[in-house]
């Protein structure tokens, strides 16, 4: 496991999903589902969502650039003990979405106390290249100038 990961403790990370997962299936067996679309395919894999959504945890703090580095480089070369049935790459790739809103849910139970303090990108959005700034008409009253540690930009800054 790289070092950033070992940091973290996966056990930990996995029982917490995993148990989130059963009471998530555990209550949604008590509420009527919606009706799936004609030709709706549901994938089935021999990974569970809990560790998908384990493995997508852990890379989001192993200090990799990207997730198909982290997941040839380090989960499929030494995480067989953690994580029995692991899939390909391209077929890991293509369980993602199916625990996207799973995941969603799970990480937004397991926020913290909120304070009044909170942390804010002040990313620029760009509505629009400089030198058009002055006949730009779609966002008027909600875009100005701004300027940051780049330089200057007209959009969204908040």
């Amino acid at each position: 496991m790289s070092t950033i990961v070992s940091r973290l403790d996966i056990t930990q990370i996995f029982c917490d999903v995993d148990d989130f997962c059963a009471s998530w299936e555990n209550l949604s067996s008590q509420v009527p589902q919606l009706p799936s679309t004609t030709g709706e395919r549901r994938s089935t894999s021999r990974m569970h969502l809990s560790e998908v959504m384990t493995i997508v945890i852990a890379f989001h703090g192993s200090g990799y650039k990207t997730f198909k580095e982290f997941y040839t480089l380090d989960v499929l070369t030494s995480w067989h003990k953690a994580f029995p049935n692991l899939v390909s790459y391209t077929r890991f790739v293509e369980l993602m979405p199916w625990c996207l809103m799973l995941l969603c849910c799970c990480l937004h139970t397991r926020r913290g106390e909120i304070t009044g303090i909170s942390f804010i990108d002040s990313t620029p959005i760009n509505v629009c290249h400089n030198c058009r700034a002055h006949s730009h008409k779609v966002f008027k009253r909600l875009v100005k100038w701004g300027k940051n540690s780049v330089g200057w930009h007209f959009g969204f800054n908040w």
